[in-house]
């Protein structure tokens, strides 16, 4: 039977070449976004409806009388009444494990921008400063090796873990914090927040936004940090006090952080860390290090084979 599927958000995933592939099942309709004045209409008739992050609620699912499958495209499944869709049987199935390595090369592309102090020698060179130069190099602004370097990860989950990889590659040394107090690996030295935060050179989140990780890192936990450190966020927005981050950059607290997620996504126009003193202390991207192509295109990949197995389980499937 013609399965009716909608995509109701394909723009956050973008322009993957596999995206077309739920044409196996049936009709598809595929919406750049859906506004909640539009939700209704759109998957009235649905029998499989791909989100990613637009709300389906016991509203949209009591509407949609023909659904009979919910796919997430991401991990996160916050957007979805589960209990409502438990109690009315209707699954909702999500990916995992789509941007290990996209998350792990983004962690680094930061870690070193701020490092390294891309920003200020790319500029020396395309100001005309170099052309004037008596001699051959230029050391504007002193930077240093992450060899012999403590690396500290929040979240030792798969990202974590490919993370703790390349650093030791790099020559650094690996501790780690669990948020859930349940990660245990015996390959590197796992400790408290407190110590982490006292001895790392750098730290990276890798962890997801719960009760336990809301503000996990605030000023309390920054003046822990030290002088030199340099603190990456590509976990989730909520985990570090954003306005705290910003008091600690311009106080000279830590060296530098790379920030790719916020607590308000797209970002508020008065994120106070839009408005740090020293704009080389700070790297911020859009939502980005999981976004590779080959990222998103395993993302779609991923979807599609959930369809896929769903549909093979029910035999008597009619739409």
């Amino acid at each position: 039977m013609t399965k009716n599927i909608v995509f109701l958000d394909s723009s956050t995933v973008g322009n993957v070449p596999n995206i077309h592939r739920f044409r196996d099942f049936g009709e598809l309709k595929i919406y750049d976004n859906t506004l909640p004045d539009q939700l209704f209409e759109r998957t009235r008739d649905a029998d499989i409806i791909i989100t990613n992050k637009v709300m389906i609620d016991r509203e949209i699912m009591n509407h949609a009388k023909k659904l009979k499958l919910i796919c997430i495209a991401a991990t996160g499944m916050n957007n979805v009444d589960l209990e409502y869709a438990r109690k009315n049987k209707i699954p909702v199935i999500n990916v995992e494990n789509y941007s290990t390595y996209s998350v792990t090369q983004s962690t680094f592309s930061m870690l070193l921008y701020l490092l390294n102090h891309a920003r200020y020698y790319d500029e020396y060179v395309k100001s005309g400063s170099y052309a004037k130069s008596p001699i051959f190099t230029h050391h504007g602004r002193t930077f240093y090796e992450l060899k012999g370097k403590v690396y500290g990860i929040i979240g030792l989950g798969n990202i974590g873990k490919s993370v703790a990889k390349l650093a030791e590659a790099f020559g650094c040394r690996i501790i780690y914090y669990s948020t859930s107090g349940k990660n245990i690996d015996p390959q590197y030295r796992r400790v408290e927040l407190d110590k982490l935060l006292t001895i790392s050179d750098i730290i990276s989140i890798h962890a997801p936004l719960n009760e336990k990780t809301r503000d996990l890192i605030s000023y309390k936990e920054l003046i822990r940090m030290k002088s030199h450190a340099i603190l990456i966020n590509v976990g989730r927005g909520g985990i570090v006090n954003e306005k705290d981050l910003a008091k600690a950059l311009d106080g000279g607290i830590i060296f530098g952080a790379g920030i790719d997620v916020l607590s308000n996504e797209p970002i508020d126009e008065n994120n106070p860390l839009l408005d740090i003193k020293n704009k080389e202390k700070i790297y911020i991207t859009p939502h980005v290090a999981w976004a590779s192509l080959e990222a998103r295109t395993l993302l779609i990949e991923k979807v599609y084979e959930n369809i896929k197995s769903f549909i093979g389980e029910k035999h008597n499937y009619t739409s």
